[in-house]
């Protein structure tokens, strides 16, 4: 059995008399790719914010690697768990190598010295998203797939165990949402983090993800790999759109489209 990252067990939320999430029991695999999908409005920023420890839930338990989430330190929290919100802060004056520099913060604090440690992770985050021509460059100067690539890197040289993120590619053109999104199945399949995706696109989340999780207003409406979610008669019921799919000839994973 896959041992889980999160585990939630009836985490729900109101905002005022709103119940933005239901009662939610489930369970994010460690060491994977997972997208959530859904409509705008279903809870998924909003369950994001939860995992990242951003919100607070008004019931439920989480734990994060089998640790309660509100257990950990925020240091130690920070050094485990990293977290890129939809939109991203200003980096009016910093370079690309400064932005991924700051992912150090948690090892070294506001005091404390920089090390060569320090210095060697944020150049292996430059190496590993492609970003070493760009090192000096401002960050404010950068297309927007490099832009997203540099605070990859700053999540990179966090050297944290798990990433999440909040639509990484709603910006981007389809060749720069493939480079982002390949990266970041590297970041699973090769150095063993969990990633927790916020996504639209069926057809990206099919290729890169190994387990969907679809909410649909607060409630989880369907979870599980791509081959065994992916399918017209639940597609057209989770979204209300007549849909059909295929097999891509390369990868085998499914193909998504309307009708």
């Amino acid at each position: 059995m896959t041992a889980s990252a999160f585990s939630l067990r009836d985490v729900s939320l109101r905002i005022g008399d709103r119940p933005v999430l239901h009662p939610l029991t489930l369970d994010l695999p460690a060491g994977q790719v997972t997208g959530l999908l859904g409509h705008n409005g279903s809870g998924k920023s909003t369950l994001m914010k939860i995992l990242a420890r951003q919100l607070q839930p008004d019931t439920g338990e989480i734990a994060l690697f089998g640790k309660p989430l509100a257990a950990h330190a925020p240091r130690r929290l920070a050094r485990s768990l990293a977290y890129l919100p939809q939109h991203t802060p200003d980096t009016d004056g910093l370079t690309v190598r400064e932005l991924a520099a700051l992912g150090r913060y948690p090892w070294h604090g506001p005091f404390g010295r920089v090390s060569d440690l320090d210095r060697e992770k944020t150049e292996t985050a430059l190496a590993m998203t492609n970003l070493q021509p760009f090192a000096d460059r401002l960050v404010d100067t950068l297309s927007g797939g490099e832009r997203q690539r540099a605070f990859l890197a700053m999540l990179v040289a966090q050297d944290a165990h798990c990433l999440l993120l909040d639509e990484p590619i709603s910006a981007l053109d389809v060749a720069q949402q493939v480079d982002v999104m390949s990266f970041v199945r590297r970041q699973a399949a090769e150095q063993g983090r969990s990633v927790v995706v916020i996504l639209h696109d069926l057809n990206i989340a099919a290729r890169f993800c190994d387990r969907l999780v679809v909410l649909s207003q607060g409630r989880v409406a369907a979870q599980g790999a791509p081959d065994d979610l992916i399918h017209p008669d639940r597609l057209e019921a989770l979204y209300g759109v007549p849909m059909g799919t295929f097999a891509h000839p390369t990868t085998g994973r499914p193909v998504t489209y309307v009708l």
